[in-house]
């Protein structure tokens, strides 16, 4: 089954955005789970929950991705950002569990000046005191393309991370190509070489969604710029081979290329195409 998707406003509610994401031919989406500058989130309507949940069974949705807001960084030098991302994200994870199954994806943050080292430690145990065994959400650390002192932009980075996060099977990677290409990882001439690299490493079982987007830079350029696809670095090529590779067959497939609805539905229609080939 191919689930595909794009990012959506939550701003009327989760059966709205289910809606949404019918009308443009997805059966997932991705959505900020408050203002992506952070800030109070929405209060739960639990109605509003209920008729997505049912929308969705009915419509074979795949499971969806809620998106941590960009101002949360856990690795920060200063402590009240640190303290900033703790309460944000243990509110977002609390919340969430009023659905039950799904995703929350989180950048893992950036170390500001204190080493890569300091930053995997630092994240780290902020996760540890916020994953609890009752949490009911996979919590996804995305690859990051490594612009300024961002972790995670290795696999080997991911991995220790994970490594050091006590409930690890509450926490997988988002994989995002435009940042996997922008961080020197060949997903145009060596996708194979990059997919075997990230299991021997991490496991592709710890892979749950990938962000499918192309890249305004070339490769290594370490800037996370999202390009539409075939209109970027990477290419409709590459995007195919994505599309069809036998070891990620399954997983959660989201569009933040910079489109609107109908630049997005496009796009599916044209996921839909190339993975039918």
């Amino acid at each position: 089954m191919l689930y595909v998707g794009c990012h959506l406003s939550a701003t009327k509610g989760y059966f709205h955005m289910g809606k949404t994401a019918k009308e443009i031919g997805a059966n997932t989406f991705q959505f900020f789970t408050r203002n992506p500058r952070g800030g109070k989130a929405k209060d739960i309507d639990l109605d509003d929950i209920a008729k997505y949940l049912n929308f969705a069974e009915e419509n074979g949705f795949g499971k969806i991705v809620a998106h941590a807001p960009y101002t949360v960084n856990p690795c920060s030098a200063d402590e009240r950002t640190r303290n900033f991302a703790h309460m944000i994200i243990k509110d977002d994870m609390a919340r969430m569990n009023n659905l039950p199954g799904n995703y929350y994806n989180l950048h893992p943050g950036s170390h500001t000046g204190q080493g890569v080292e300091q930053g995997i430690s630092l994240t780290a145990d902020l996760l540890n005191k916020i994953l609890e065994p009752n949490h009911k959400t996979m919590l996804l650390l995305e690859t990051m393309a490594g612009k300024g002192s961002e972790i995670g932009t290795s696999f080997e980075e991911l991995k220790e991370l994970i490594d050091r996060i006590k409930l690890n099977d509450k926490v997988g990677v988002c994989l995002d190509t435009c940042h996997v290409n922008d961080a020197e990882y060949d997903i145009v001439g060596n996708l194979d070489g990059v997919l075997t690299k990230f299991d021997e490493i991490i496991g592709l079982d710890k892979l749950h969604v990938i962000h499918i987007n192309d890249s305004k830079n070339p490769f290594g350029a370490r800037k996370d710029r999202h390009e539409k696809l075939g209109e970027g670095h990477i290419g409709i090529e590459a995007i195919s081979s994505f599309m069809n590779h036998s070891r990620i067959q399954g997983k959660v497939f989201i569009l933040e290329t910079p489109n609107e609805l109908d630049g997005y539905q496009k796009e599916i229609e044209l996921i839909k195409k190339l993975a039918a080939n």
